[in-house]
């Protein structure tokens, strides 16, 4: 019984990604309800045929404090997928300081952008107008929810207004 269900808070936020196991779990224990499940599968036992879970949401509110993504190479490459921000090449990548170090740029997640070692040497210590080249995607702060993808390494369709909500 291998799969993944996405938990919800009482407030229906994502807050992580759990096991069918662990989901069928709390939905026995009425510690949470079933949202969403697959119409094509089921979890059988000898009397009971039950709905296969990919989506729960808890009962009771759970205060989560903040959850900040830590800056670091491998996260700022997996934001920006693996892509040189430049030239959309994916060998030899290393990250660049949009406003160079040397200038006051700072180590900040709308500052660094993943670059491929020719890009990164061609702009130098310039911006990126100074070096006339044009990032692909302006950086940002990514929230912990676009890393439940990698993590699971899919994304269910039923997942999608959980996620992707305004």
């Amino acid at each position: 019984m291998g799969g993944h269900v996405l938990v919800l808070n009482a407030d229906y936020q994502a807050m992580s990604v759990c096991s069918v196991e662990r989901a069928m779990v709390l939905v026995f224990l009425q510690k949470a309800e079933l949202v969403a499940d697959r119409a094509d599968r089921f979890i059988r036992s000898a009397r009971v045929q039950h709905p296969w879970p990919t989506v729960v949401r808890l009962k009771r509110y759970i205060r989560v404090p903040y959850r900040r993504v830590l800056l670091t190479r491998r996260n700022v490459l997996r934001r920006d997928d693996h892509t040189c921000q430049y030239c959309g090449s994916m060998d030899k990548l290393t990250l660049d300081h949009v406003i160079p170090r040397s200038r006051g740029g700072r180590d900040a997640w709308d500052n660094l952008v993943a670059a491929c070692t020719p890009c990164n040497n061609r702009k130098g210590n310039k911006t990126p107008d100074e070096a006339r080249m044009p990032l692909a995607r302006k950086p940002f702060r990514p929230s912990h929810v676009m890393y439940m993808r990698d993590l699971v390494g899919t994304l269910e369709e039923t997942w999608k207004p959980y996620l992707f909500a305004a």
